[in-house]
């Protein structure tokens, strides 16, 4: 009698649907020797991974239970870069150098290659549209009320992607979109139907997607097509740059944080200038007493005292930039409930990372390990060396002491970009990977900083307010409020100050982010410190973005500020500055600094950063 056979095993299911993934993949690109990879299960599971190249597509991670819709979020997410495959050429890629132009222009792109690819397919479509409503529900779309909340390169995509389809946007993209839709301009509206009726070459399209983002003010319009536009088109924009609305100042801000603000001052005939006694206190030269160790120092030093520097770096204005503590922004009920949602993430990664931070400890505790001295004429008795006496009695007995090994406290600052586009995975992998490292390094006797750094504003705020009712003078230097918070500061326990690590958590919280300047906060902080080692470790996304400071300077006025605050730090021989970027790479900033491809593996990657820093070889290069 045959048996029945026996049913496929969970292994089995995932290396047959695996195969079927990628066979598919390879079809619809049309690429069949493409080589296809799926993320790892285990945060940091292979901490020498090399992140992804543009040869290969990384697909989401195929767990051994293979849920419904982790079948739908692997079906789309490989349609989509099937589909990116065929029909996208990256020798005719023309991307605009501004970071926020750059980013929206990537993500029109691939809603071309989307929706154009997939017009005779149902089932690639019908994929591609449950990967775009899950994607909305992930970024909190809903969440989103106004026009501000919602990133440029969100809500253009969607917009796009309804004028070359027909089809609305899912009801998760929420009220944010309509208002982005309500706030084009005549151009803009244009510049969507015309990527319509082009998404069939890849070149009309790109030109006509930077009309689009020229309409909306994120990139300016190369000089061969300015000079074919007419005179009147130019005047038009010049009224409709007049007539965009500022956005109001954030309903979450504190007024009590206003006068403890740190960052830098204008000069004493700039805007907001007058009266401010307090600041000028705060930027005081730390007092570690080294030449080279300075925070952030008055009005536009990175211009003057930075070699190599050609236009001095200022701010319009320091009048409303803060720095707040974490329980400052919202009410200790919110903070419970935020913390408690980010013990929930915690639960499927805690296990992995505190292996991980294990490993560190015991690193950093074997530092700590007692020796001994020998061959000392006191001490306790070297029962080794009983033999010699016992062969030659004329030698004298051995002693041995014990000693600690000498080990310098040291204390780490951990600062995070709280920039929108963390908003999701990014942002929680980090505030989990902060209160599992402030944990295991707190057990070893290392004191740790746990800082966030965003703005108080999309698109400016009261800076840029001030900037245009003073006639919008030029080169105004930054134009946005920072806000720099402190989850937790270096002499506050973990216990103490984990919840305030879960308002990382919280819409509203992530704007745009001006690394140079936070950069150097944290530095400021670091080197007012009295531990002998400092290290200073940063986890960011991407490049500085703010477009009201990009739409009035030049283009790479945040990008060269960052690099000399940088080459500032690095040539700082008190501390040791790490860098880990999230799906960017900021090797081209940083010294020493690693790129990861997703954020599942930021725990790891840290963890192994922190171990190298922490090696005896290192520590003695330290010193």
């Amino acid at each position: 009698m045959a048996s029945s056979p026996l049913p496929a095993s969970d292994e089995d299911r995932q290396e047959i649907f695996r195969r079927a993934t990628i066979a598919t993949l390879r079809a619809v690109g049309g690429r069949p020797e493409q080589d296809v990879s799926f993320q790892d299960a285990v945060l940091g599971g292979n901490i020498a991974k090399k992140p992804s190249t543009a040869d290969t597509v990384q697909l989401p991670h195929i767990s051994r239970g293979l849920s419904t819709r982790e079948i739908q979020n692997i079906r789309g997410a490989a349609d989509a870069a099937a589909l990116r495959l065929r029909h996208h050429d990256g020798t005719k890629h023309r991307a605009p150098p501004e970071a926020v132009a750059r980013q929206t222009f990537e993500a029109i792109e691939q809603a071309r290659c989307e929706v154009y690819g997939s017009r005779h397919m149902a089932g690639v479509r019908a994929n591609l549209d449950q990967r775009l409503v899950q994607k909305c529900a992930d970024a909190g779309c809903n969440k989103m009320a106004s026009k501000e909340d919602m990133p440029a390169s969100m809500a253009l995509g969607l917009l796009a992607r309804e004028a070359m389809s027909g089809e609305h946007a899912p009801s998760q993209a929420g009220p944010a979109l309509e208002e982005w839709r309500k706030s084009l301009s005549p151009s803009a509206t244009a510049a969507l139907e015309e990527m319509a009726r082009t998404q069939s070459s890849q070149q009309d399209f790109a030109r006509a997607c930077t009309n689009l983002l020229s309409a909306c003010q994120l990139t300016e319009l190369p000089e061969e097509v300015e000079q074919q536009a007419p005179s009147q088109e130019s005047g038009d924009d010049e009224e409709t740059e007049e007539d965009v609305p500022t956005p109001q100042e954030d309903d979450e801000t504190p007024s009590a944080g206003d006068d403890q603000q740190d960052g830098y001052q204008p000069e004493s005939g700039e805007p907001g200038n007058a009266g401010d006694s307090d600041a000028s206190d705060s930027l005081d030269e730390p007092e570690t007493g080294s030449e080279e160790a300075a925070g952030p120092s008055d009005q536009s030093p990175d211009g003057d005292d930075i070699p190599g520097a050609v236009t001095p770096y200022k701010a319009f204005t320091t009048e409303f930039d803060e720095e707040i503590s974490a329980t400052d922004l919202c009410d200790p009920e919110e903070l419970d409930r935020l913390r408690q949602q980010l013990d929930q993430q915690l639960v499927h990664l805690q296990g992995i990372v505190s292996r991980l931070a294990h490993r560190l400890q015991r690193r950093l505790m074997a530092q700590q390990q007692r020796r001994w001295d020998f061959e000392q004429e006191e001490g306790i008795l070297d029962a080794g060396r009983l033999s010699r006496v016992v062969t030659n009695p004329t030698l004298s007995l051995s002693y041995k002491h014990e000693r600690e090994t000498e080990f310098r406290d040291t204390i780490v600052t951990l600062l995070i970009d709280n920039s929108g586009s963390m908003r999701g995975r990014p942002i929680g992998t980090a505030a989990i990977c902060g209160d599992i490292l402030s944990r295991t390094l707190e057990r070893c006797g290392v004191k740790v900083e746990v800082l966030g750094f965003t703005t108080r504003a999309w698109k400016g705020g009261q800076s840029r307010e001030q900037w245009i009712r003073q006639e919008r003078p030029a080169n105004p230097g930054r134009l946005n409020d920072l806000r720099h918070i402190v989850y937790k500061d270096a002499d506050t326990p973990w216990r103490r100050a984990r919840r305030n690590l879960g308002l990382m958590l919280r819409d509203g919280v992530l704007k745009e982010n001006i690394d140079g300047e936070s950069l150097l906060w944290a530095w400021k902080r670091l080197s007012r410190r009295s531990e002998h080692r400092h290290i200073l470790m940063v986890i960011s996304d991407g490049a500085p973005v703010d477009d009201s400071t990009f739409s009035a300077n030049p283009p790479s006025y945040l990008e060269d500020h960052l690099r000399k605050v940088i080459g500032r730090i690095e040539s700082d021989r008190n501390t040791e500055l790490v860098a880990i970027g999230i799906g960017h790479d900021v090797t081209r900033y940083y010294r020493n600094s690693v790129t990861i491809s997703s954020a599942e593996d930021l725990g790891g990657t840290m963890m192994a950063q922190l171990s190298e820093l922490f090696s005896p070889r290192a520590g003695r290069k330290a010193q």
